[in-house]
């Protein structure tokens, strides 16, 4: 695999082969979440995004952000390397096994429904509950629930971990405190999904690496705003992403 973060372009790349990242995020209640997560995801390195369509104000906000996104009724039958579910309470009940998946917020009890694809959950100290485990030993605790459900934990907050079974648990030595602001996770959850539908890892071991890359790429955007503005807000972590 690459040194890089992002999967290096070639020349027969297209808008497909650059890989497809669907998101299901957004709400009444949390309407901007939408914007955040499509936002990380359009910086990851895919080549199309599709936002699924269940609420029409949540979907304008989206598409007057970035015209370049494609809104969708439907989740079975569309071309879909990587989905992101859950940021801002979203929710989705049916999501095939063949997709790799991003579980975050509101969606996080899914994971424990053990799927075959390959299952990424970002969830900080405080929604650990939603997964039944407590949070003693922060690094145990990551390594035990990749372990037990088998998938890769992100363990957001600081030195965010990133464990995953048979692998050793990474530590983020970049992030700051400048990444904790509202909507910083919603951004990071949507560049996870943009780097799995473009790098296209198909087993555990591959994905975690791929995970890994994301979250210093977020941290990395994180330093920079933080080198430009006196206070940081997620707005500013996104919109630092080109220059990651």
């Amino acid at each position: 695999m690459s040194t890089s973060l992002r999967r290096p372009l070639t020349s027969i790349d297209h808008k497909y082969s650059r890989g497809v990242v669907g998101v299901v995020a957004g709400s009444a209640k949390y309407p901007g979440a939408a914007v955040l997560t499509v936002g990380g995801a359009r910086y990851g390195g895919s080549g199309y995004v599709k936002f699924l369509d269940t609420n029409p104000f949540v979907t304008s906000l989206v598409l007057q952000r970035f015209p370049d996104v494609v809104p969708i009724t439907r989740i079975d039958g569309e071309r879909i390397d990587a989905l992101v579910v859950g940021p801002g309470g979203a929710e989705l009940t049916d999501i095939p096994d063949s997709i790799r998946v991003v579980f975050d917020s509101g969606a996080l009890a899914r994971a424990r429904s053990k799927r075959n694809g390959v299952t990424v959950i970002t969830p900080h100290e405080g929604e650990l509950e939603a997964l039944g485990y407590s949070l003693g030993d922060r690094k145990a605790t990551a390594e035990k629930i990749a372990r037990e459900l088998n998938l890769i934990v992100v363990l957001k907050g600081n030195r965010t971990l990133i464990a995953a079974p048979d692998c050793e648990t990474l530590i983020d030595e970049i992030g700051g405190p400048e990444l904790a602001t509202a909507g910083t996770g919603d951004i990071l959850a949507g560049l996870i999904g943009s780097m799995l539908a473009s790098w296209k890892p198909t087993t555990l071991k591959q994905s975690h690496q791929v995970v890994a890359r994301a979250v210093e790429l977020h941290s990395r955007a994180g330093a920079l705003a933080a080198k430009q503005f006196t206070s940081v807000t997620a707005l500013e972590v996104m919109e630092s992403l080109p220059q990651a």
